[in-house]
This record gives C-alpha cells, structure tokens and sequence, in this order.
C-alpha cells in the first residue's frame, strides 16, 4: 500500500502532465502548508515567477486569525488575482498540484477566479 506522500505525487504529476501543453498560457500554481498558504503565477515558458501571494502577507494577518482558514485563502486569491489584473495577465491554468479541489484550495481558486480567466 502506497503512503500519503507517494499518492501526493502521483496526484501532482497527473495534474501537471494535463496543463503541460498550455505553455502559452501562465500557471497558477497553489502551494499549501500545514500554517500558511501560498500562489504564484508562473511564466513555465522563461521559468520564472511573475507574481506571488501568500498568508505571510501583513494584510491577511490583521484580517483573520488565523492564516490557514478558508477566508485567508480566499484574501490570498484576491491579492493574486489583483497583482496578475496589474500585471495585464487575463488568462491562467490552475494548478492545485496534489491537492483535493476542496476547502482552502477551492476557496483560493473562486476568488482569484473573479480576477483571471481559468
């Protein structure tokens, strides 16, 4: 029987295996730790981040207590989805990696989802 981290990996190279042919495209890749919540908008093309957001930001921490909720991932989204609409980027593909579109992950995805196109 495989273990939690083997599953993980094969859930993440499953979702990057679809969106490796939208290298025309930007990624916006979700990173999820066990007290903070991470994006970033990724050029795959010149391997490089264009935009990043995470719960380390000062503003959620004020805004919520704690940074690992659904409506600190939603701020992080919106703060994404903001600096991308900044940044005259229209269109991402979404990458939850190994994570359940559920939760914070989800909650993450609808309120960048107001800014971007995926």
């Amino acid at each position: 029987m495989r273990d939690h981290r083997s599953r993980f990996k094969i859930r993440a190279a499953r979702v990057r295996k679809k969106i490796a042919d939208t290298s025309s495209r930007f990624r916006l890749s979700v990173f999820r730790s066990k007290r903070h919540i991470y994006a970033q908008i990724i050029n795959d093309g010149e391997a490089v981040t264009v935009a990043a957001a995470s719960t380390l930001n000062k503003d959620a921490i004020k805004a919520n207590k704690s940074v690992r909720n659904v409506a600190a991932a939603s701020l992080v989204g919106e703060v994404i989805g903001k600096k991308a609409q900044d940044l005259g980027i229209k269109e991402v593909v979404f990458d939850k990696g190994g994570y359940r579109y559920h939760g914070v992950i989800k909650s993450l995805a609808d309120s960048a989802r107001k800014f971007l196109n995926f």
